[in-house]
């Protein structure tokens, strides 16, 4: 009879949270709409705050934690993005997008091993994706999985085959596993990339450009243009092996050139992995 009473006691309470989060859902829903829209109008801390607060009002909504996760992810707070992914997950085991958001923070921290594995699980259940994932072979570069990313980018050249940058990548892991000759040998074909330097890159891990071709072309065509030029300088020169003139374009990526984008956070992690944050 005891245990019968308990039981009854634990099922009661469990309606009662329910009811509780069902009543609570639509004040979570315009905390949300409310933070979307601060964060449109460029009021970021306030977006942040009307998030948390429908957390706190909905402990156990996982639009509430993956939202704010979201808005962590935006203002460049990776740690505090990957708690609310967490929590998002343990919600919701099957939200697959939350593995793939999850996966890009971890590579904004440079915990590349967490990385993979959190796109690895969003390509369990998105296999269709995979082509696409173009993130994953930069990864599986700076974690020494150079074949692994060699193929990544071979399959994403079928999705997408006029992208210099997926020929450079799949350069970058070619010439780490049989030299700078041999990757320029094998450098996939690209027809044509419209954006400025991309060509003039492409040209010069071809053997047909100079570095002074792709700041020229850089130069007058604005920042995200110079941002571009000086990140894969400084990946070109670290297949040529000379770490002054890498550190050198790295420093600008980071620095004078610095943009807010996934490839901007490539550059930041590449100058922490190779050591090169000292100026």
């Amino acid at each position: 009879m005891k245990f019968a009473s308990y039981a009854l006691v634990f099922l009661l309470l469990a309606f009662g949270a329910i009811a509780a989060e069902k009543a609570a859902a639509p004040a979570v829903d315009e905390l949300i709409q409310k933070s979307a829209q601060a964060f449109r109008e460029r009021r970021r801390d306030e977006a942040v705050q009307l998030a948390t607060q429908a957390i706190e009002l909905s402990p156990t909504n996982f639009r509430a934690a993956f939202f704010r996760g979201q808005l962590y992810a935006r203002v460049s707070k990776p740690r505090e993005a990957i708690a609310d992914f967490d929590r998002a997950l343990k919600l919701d085991p099957k939200a697959i997008d939350v593995y793939q958001q999850r996966g890009a923070e971890h590579f904004k921290l440079a915990e590349i091993k967490e990385s993979i594995a959190d796109f690895d699980k969003f390509l369990e259940s998105a296999p269709q994706q995979a082509a696409q994932h173009w993130q994953r072979g930069i990864a599986y570069y700076y974690a020494g999985k150079f074949e692994e990313g060699k193929k990544q980018f071979e399959l994403h050249q079928t999705v997408n085959p006029s992208d210099v940058e997926n020929a450079v990548w799949h350069y970058l892991c070619t010439a780490k596993l049989k030299g700078a000759d041999a990757a320029r040998a094998a450098l996939l074909p690209i027809p044509e990339d419209t954006r400025v330097p991309m060509m003039q890159i492409y040209a010069l891990f071809a053997g047909k450009g100079t570095p002074e071709a792709v700041l020229e072309a850089a130069n007058k065509a604005g920042r995200d243009a110079q941002f571009y030029a000086h990140l894969y300088l400084a990946l070109f020169y670290e297949a040529q092996k000379d770490p002054a003139k890498e550190r050198e374009h790295i420093l600008k990526a980071t620095g004078e050139f610095a943009m807010d984008h996934y490839m901007g956070d490539v550059a930041r992690v590449h100058k922490q992995l190779r050591t090169l944050a000292k100026t």
